[in-house]
């Protein structure tokens, strides 16, 4: 299976190809896209990445897309390129929450020593213990900087299960956590983190690659949406609709 994964969602973006079987999914390479002219770079850049692994658009079998949270323009462009490549090929999109895709790194990167680095010794032990390593029971929040002093997470109790997604302002993290694992790429998260005690692990900036890795898991559980039902999660207005007047 050739899947293509696409993330447009940040200040820069990236796109992947991947070749995906029933048990692994190998990444056969990664393009970074450069922010601010997503829509002038996507289309040809994968066209370009296409034809260089000797493929056209009717070989690739599936699409993931990084849905959001994330920029509201950026956004627009991954998704309508999918949208239209998926209705072109009528093949299957996956969409990806960014803040899924934190969670799944940190067990990929830091399998081993994600809760011991959070100080967490009683939540490393729960880890070791699990039968599903990379499924732990404790409860996580994946934070993202959002910007004007605010946060994008999601509050799982229990990972993987059905998180609530919602931007707070960085002086309601405490509050938010409770006891959860902040995991986060971004420094200003994981230092109010720890200015409030919290358990804290930071990890790289997700790429294309990891919403490949996860897209292929939705895939494979059949979690697919159509282009008509493709929908960001902005999470937080547009500037336009934040400063329009009454």
């Amino acid at each position: 299976m050739l899947l293509l994964a696409v993330d447009t969602s940040g200040k820069h973006g990236s796109i992947a190809l991947a070749q995906c079987g029933p048990k692994s999914c190998d990444v056969l390479e990664v393009v970074p896209l450069e922010g601010g002219t997503f829509s002038a770079q996507l289309v040809p850049q994968i066209a370009a990445l296409l034809g260089e692994h000797g493929f056209g658009k009717q070989d690739l079998d599936a699409f993931a897309v990084a849905s959001g949270p994330g920029s509201f323009t950026g956004l627009r462009v991954g998704l309508a390129a999918v949208k239209a490549l998926a209705e072109v090929t009528q093949k299957p999109i996956v969409a990806v929450s960014l803040l899924e895709v934190l969670v799944e790194e940190a067990l990929h990167s830091k399998q081993e020593t994600m809760w011991s680095q959070a100080s967490d010794p009683a939540a490393e032990e729960k880890l070791r213990q699990h039968p599903k390593r990379n499924s732990p029971k404790a409860p996580i929040l994946p934070a993202l900087d959002a910007g004007r002093g605010e946060i994008y997470v999601a509050e799982y109790d229990e990972y993987p299960g059905n998180p609530v997604e919602k931007l707070i302002r960085r002086d309601e993290l405490a509050s938010c956590a409770g006891g959860r694992l902040v995991i986060t790429p971004d420094e200003p998260v994981a230092e109010a983190a720890r200015a409030f005690g919290l358990p804290v692990v930071e990890v790289e900036r997700p790429r294309s690659n990891a919403v490949a890795r996860l897209g292929w898991r939705k895939l494979s559980a059949s979690e697919v949406v159509s282009p008509q039902d493709l929908e960001a999660n902005y999470i937080r207005r547009s500037d336009a609709e934040i400063f329009s007047k009454p």
